[in-house]
Order: C-alpha cells, then structure tokens, then sequence
C-alpha cells in the first residue's frame, strides 16, 4: 500500500509596530518613532497546495524609481514584483513564483523583499504588514504562500487613494514645469512642512494618508509624502531608516539631485514637532520664548558626514555615501560660510529683507568659522549691522550639531 506524502506547513505573521518620540532643535535632544515587528509561528499539516488567486486592483504608481529593489539579487527581484502584484492587488494566499524557488530563495528571503518594497511603494499605504505559509515535503520546500496584512478593507483602500491622488494634485499644481531638481525637492520640503503639523497621536501617521488627508503625521508619514511627491516629479527618492542620537527609530529620505544623492529629513524641518513632548517649563508658551521660524533647512540636501552628526543609518536598505554639496540649501541659497565673509553676510541679508523674508540661517563649514561668527554676530552684536530690529526685536537659534545659526524678528 503506498503511503500518503505529509506537507508540511509553517504559517509566519509579521506585523509592523511603530511608537513616536518628539525633538528639541535647541538642544540637540531628537527623539522619534521606533520601529519594532512581531512574529508568530504555526505548524499544520494540509495535503494540497493553495491555488493562485488573479489580482482585480491595482494600486501601484505607473512610475517609480525602485531603488531598493536595485539593492537585490536577480534572484530576490522575482519575488519582490510578486509582491508588488499582490500588495498592489489587495492579494491574499497567493503563490510566490516557483522560479524564485528554483533560484535558491526562501522562507529567509522574505522580510527583506518585503521592506524593499514599502520603501519603493509609499503608495501601497494600506498595508501594514504580511503572512507566508510554506510547504514542505520531507526537507525539500515546494512552494510560499504569501498574504498582504492591511489597515482598511478594499472600499475604503479605494476611496483613501483618491483623496491622496487630489490632494497630491493640488499640491503639485503650486510648482512650475521648468522646476529644477533642487526647486522641485525645495518645493515639497517647503509646502509638506507647512501643510503638516508634527502630532504623536495622529492617525495613520506610518502612512501617506495622513498627510495628505489629515495634515498631521509623525516621521514615517512625512518621509512617504515626500518621496509619494518627488517621484511624481520625476525625482528619485526612497524611504531611508534608522535611529536618532537618543536611540530611537527615525525615517527620512536619499534622494538625487542633478545626479548626486543626498539625505533629506523634512520632520527635522518641520519646527511644529520640536516641542511634542516637551515639558512647561520648556515650552514656548511656559517661558515666554519667541516663536521660532516654521521650517529648519539643516537637513535639506545634506552630505552622510553632516547625517551622521545626528542620525544612523539602518533598516533593510544599504545607502550611498553622500559627498555633494553643491545642492545644499545653504550652498545653493548663498548661507554657506568657510570664514566670517562680512561682504557675503551684508549679501545674505540684504537678499532676505528685499524678499520680505523675516529669518535668515547660516551654515558653517566648520567649527572655527562657527565659532568665528557667533563671536562676531552675537557676542560682538554685528548682527545689528545687517538685520534691524525696528519692528520688534531679533532673535536666534543655534545648532551646535549642524554648525548653524538662525535669526529672525518677531513681535513676542
């Protein structure tokens, strides 16, 4: 009597868990979400194998730039666009290619592709997490089922889209066709900050949805909408991850400009999310401090070297090493400074004023220069020379960690 061939089923789910933590810029203490995932594992035993469902949706962009699936092998790649099809697809129970299975790839295979492509998708922004089944017989693996974990069911998945795509559109409708890469990443850095308030108890703030729905969202959330509207533009750009000085989970941005990458942070821009966990004493409010300006352009096309004063880099995706400057904020807006040029400081200004701008930051090249014009500017108060402070009084940042000064006027 012949024997009946046992599989051998092993069901692994993984969800993705997220936590937020606020920032103060005047003290250099950033704090952010931390990512974490959670697995558990099953053992059943079946005698078939699931049949393939087709996808009936499709929720991914037409053009992307898939830098982390560039990071795979040709091998990983099979897999990465079966799961471009059924996240895209709103899939579940679906088999992964045999051909990825014939290259060598398994169950181990998985977490990293998947990774690879959220950090691709920030359009796929229902889904939170996946589960795979593999079958076996004796040792050998016969085939991967695969299933997408989402935060919304398909109605509401297909509604949530078209509020993004309106509100994407209206956004992108503010830059001219002529744009330059830097104008186009100034752009979003730019109008993501001003539409969006840093808020810790925001919902869906892991995801697009809460920015362009809501106007308010954490790291991650920023991180998405900016790279959600880069490419959109035409822009490389993918979802960076890592850690903060303090220990805690951080996302932000690699993208290239005129060919060369650099970092963008646009949540370390935003001024809105600095006092999120402050306490009374050291808020605005509590102490009477003037109203900072509402965008900080210390992480606005950085090299890694400047990056890494503050952040470290992690997550699935190997990054470049940044050595650009040239579409620097500071470089490229004339607030770069190698010693104390008063000429190009009197310009700096003057350009600010004449533009009915009411703050202006310099950035420095290195210490001895920082210490140079805080010297001049503050201890020695030449900083009269160039801003006046006629309608109301003038006040400053500084940020030791990015050698950068901040001043503006207010009326507090």
């Amino acid at each position: 009597m012949r024997k009946k061939a046992h599989m051998v089923l092993f069901v692994l789910v993984c969800l993705i868990c997220t936590g937020c933590g606020g920032i103060d810029f005047r003290h250099d203490v950033p704090r952010d979400y931390a990512l974490s995932q959670e697995a558990v594992q099953s053992t059943l035993r079946m005698e078939d194998l699931p049949e393939e469902e087709e996808p009936s949706v499709d929720f991914l962009m037409e053009e992307i730039y898939p830098y982390a699936r560039g990071t795979l092998s040709e091998a990983e790649q099979i897999w990465y666009r079966d799961m471009e099809r059924i996240l895209g697809s709103f899939g579940e129970q679906i088999n992964l290619s045999r051909e990825g299975l014939d290259a060598g790839l398994d169950e181990s295979s998985i977490d990293r592709i998947f990774q690879c492509v959220l950090s691709d998708h920030p359009e796929l922004f229902y889904v939170d997490g996946y589960s795979y089944t593999k079958y076996s017989r004796g040792e050998a693996l016969t085939a991967v089922e695969f299933s997408g974990s989402y935060n919304v069911d398909l109605d509401t998945a297909l509604e949530r889209q078209e509020t993004i795509r309106i509100a994407s559109e209206q956004i992108l409708s503010g830059i001219g066709a002529g744009a330059s890469d830097y104008e186009k990443v100034k752009y979003v850095y730019d109008t993501l900050i001003r539409q969006t308030d840093y808020d810790l108890k925001a919902s869906d703030n892991q995801n697009i949805y809460s920015v362009f729905a809501n106007h308010t969202s954490v790291c991650q959330g920023y991180a998405k909408a900016t790279q959600y509207l880069l490419n959109k533009l035409g822009v490389e750009c993918t979802l960076v991850l890592g850690t903060v000085e303090t220990g805690e989970g951080h996302a932000w941005n690699l993208v290239k400009v005129d060919g060369d990458f650099y970092y963008v942070d646009t949540t370390w821009g935003d001024v809105s999310y600095q006092m999120e966990e402050a306490s009374p004493e050291e808020s605005a409010a509590g102490n009477g401090e003037p109203a900072m300006p509402e965008i900080n352009y210390d992480y606005l096309n950085v090299t890694t070297a400047e990056l890494l004063r503050t952040h470290s880099i992690g997550g699935q995706v190997p990054m470049p090493i940044c050595t650009a400057k040239e579409a620097n904020y500071y470089v490229r807006e004339g607030g770069y400074f190698s010693f104390y040029d008063r000429e190009q400081m009197e310009a700096l200004f003057r350009t600010a004023v004449e533009s009915g701008r009411r703050d202006v930051t310099i950035k420095c090249a290195g210490e001895a220069c920082y210490r140079e014009i805080v010297e001049g500017l503050i201890d020695g108060q030449e900083i009269f020379r160039y801003l006046t402070g006629e309608e109301g009084k003038i006040a400053y940042a500084q940020n030791e960690k990015q050698l950068s000064l901040t001043f503006w006027v207010t009326n507090e």
